[in-house]
């Protein structure tokens, strides 16, 4: 009964992250229909059509293999320019990709192409699919929060760490030779609330760790309230160590040590505090989408090699949907915070999308609105010379990039499914 709950939580986290997909090209259709761009084509899945329905000049539907979606909008490729020079195979590849898109173009299409609209337009219509995904993320964090709130680190000591390890060293066991933390150099005891380090207020478990890190191997002055009473602790020294960088988990920084660990406290917040949670979230994901190439190589590495999975390695839909539904069932958690887990997976997955669609390449949505961009600034640069208009950006140049990236992103969430059915991470 346990697999079948799992199967059917997971299939149900799939089936949403496939609606979001479907909202997200929704966020491209509805504002070029709003500005009169022709659209010929919606379709959630690529491959063979399963459905599909005519509505006026746009057929909607839904095809075979459900991972991801499209809305051809047409005239993304402006007409070829005579220059009367020697076609290289660059400029054939872009004329045989023009070609295919100009066939169905008519006469009466003139001033409905994508090409032809303002750039502000054309930017409306490529950010609204990623604007569509990071609302939906929002929505679902403020729900969050609202509902049943997030788990936040706060001053109350939880933990005191006896001595100083290496946070990459796998054996976590103290030995001889390792020195006695800061920590318990200063007589910090479970139950104890900080309440400043080195003479500055505390007001948060992050601006405590940031001073620590920033401290280095300098002096330590911590008070706490124990008891009821403000105890002033010896004077001590940080240590330096290695821990995981804020933003990358992955990689290990030298930073100064102190040797606590925080409660968790179940805080409710607003859109303010939602906000604030996203921003940090998009910061740790643009840190690692900067590595992502490096990221699937390691994962095929230890694939190839046997290694055991990194835990902050990437994942597949697949990997997602298999960790939705083993929250879906798992007796670690309440039903609460099973829910609210459950949630919050499928925000990060909104928001991930959101954030893989910015990258400014070709076939991105990002690629397409740093292209509008580009012209817009090139058209400029000419009128402020008094040069002639150079006319629009010949997108169809930049095919070699989108075969690049979109054979790197076929490749590399392939070798991530494969890693999510042979070696899959489970976050309980």
């Amino acid at each position: 009964m346990e697999v079948v709950l799992i199967i059917g939580f997971a299939l149900l986290f799939f089936a949403l992250v496939m609606a979001s997909i479907a909202l997200h090209e929704i966020g491209h259709l509805v504002p070029a229909k709003l500005f009169g761009v022709k659209v010929t084509e919606y379709f959630v899945g690529f491959g063979k059509k399963m459905w599909s329905t005519r509505r006026g000049e746009t057929e909607y539907g839904i095809k075979w293999l459900p991972f991801g979606g499209y809305v051809r909008l047409v005239g993304m490729y402006p007409p070829a320019k005579d220059d009367g020079k020697k076609r290289s195979w660059l400029t054939r590849l872009a004329d045989d990709a023009r070609a295919y898109e100009w066939d169905e173009i008519r006469p009466e299409d003139d001033g409905r192409l994508l090409y032809q609209q303002k750039t502000w337009k054309k930017i409306v219509v490529m950010l609204g699919g990623p604007m569509m995904n990071i609302l939906l993320a929002f929505a679902i964090f403020l729900g969050i929060n609202l509902l049943h709130g997030t788990y936040q680190p706060n001053l109350v000591v939880a933990h005191v760490s006896e001595c100083v390890i290496r946070a990459d060293r796998e054996d976590r066991t103290c030995s001889a030779d390792d020195p006695p933390t800061p920590a318990v150099e200063a007589g910090i005891q479970v139950g104890d609330e900080i309440l400043s380090f080195n003479g500055t207020e505390l007001h948060s478990w992050d601006q405590m760790s940031a001073l620590i890190r920033d401290n280095r191997d300098g002096e330590a002055s911590v008070i706490v309230l124990r008891d009821g009473e403000r105890v002033e602790l010896p004077t001590v020294y940080t240590r330096l160590n290695y821990v995981a960088d804020n933003l990358d988990p992955t990689r290990f920084v030298e930073a100064g040590f102190f040797g606590v660990s925080p409660t968790q406290e179940l805080v409710k917040a607003g859109p303010v505090g939602t906000a604030q949670q996203m921003w940090q979230m998009t910061k740790q994901s643009v840190v690692a989408l900067s590595s992502f190439p490096v990221r699937i190589y390691n994962v095929a590495e230890d694939l190839v090699l046997g290694n055991p999975r990194d835990l902050n390695s990437p994942i597949s839909i697949v990997g997602a949907s298999r960790v939705a539904g083993e929250i879906g069932v798992t007796d670690q958690l309440e039903v609460p915070e099973r829910v609210a887990s459950w949630f919050s997976l499928l925000g990060s997955v909104n928001l991930f999308v959101a954030l893989l669609n910015l990258v400014p390449l070709l076939p991105l949505d990002g690629g397409h609105i740093a292209g509008a961009v580009y012209e817009w600034f090139k058209r400029r640069i000419f009128r402020l010379f008094g040069r002639p208009d150079p006319g629009h950006v010949d997108t169809a140049k930049g095919l070699p990039v989108v075969y690049v990236v979109g054979g790197f992103l076929l490749l590399g969430g392939l070798v991530l499914i494969i890693a999510d059915v042979v070696a899959p991470i489970s976050l309980l």
